[in-house]
């Protein structure tokens, strides 16, 4: 019959290898978190910066003065300002496969296609 000693080393040993297997995956988790964190950061930083740069006044996106433009033509700026900034939903691109159509993309993929 095994001693009461060795058999409290033996749980002792198996709790030890549990906790450190768990502090293992925790740091893995905790690194895996913090450059989630950091992209979300960096995505959030991005979208706040758009936001400024189309809601400021007098900005426009094609880079053309006001000075520049015929009298009478409604420029991008004033078309801004004049109706809410609307942020159309884009179409998911499917992932490649051997013998995918292109019928398999979005409208909006297949006319720039005709572009490129």
């Amino acid at each position: 019959m095994p001693s009461l000693v060795g058999l409290l080393e033996e749980h002792e040993l198996a709790a030890r290898r549990r906790v450190d297997g768990l502090r293992e995956e925790a740091d893995r988790i905790q690194a895996e978190l913090a450059v989630a964190e950091q992209e979300w950061s960096e995505w959030t930083i991005a979208r706040e910066r758009v936001g400024a740069v189309l809601s400021a006044p007098g900005s426009d996106s094609a880079g053309v003065v006001a000075t520049d433009v015929p009298e009478g033509v409604v420029t991008g700026a004033e078309v801004e300002a004049s109706a809410p900034l609307v942020v159309k939903a884009r179409s998911q691109v499917p992932m490649w496969r051997e013998g995918l159509a292109g019928t398999a993309l979005s409208m909006d993929c297949e006319t720039s296609r005709e572009f490129t």
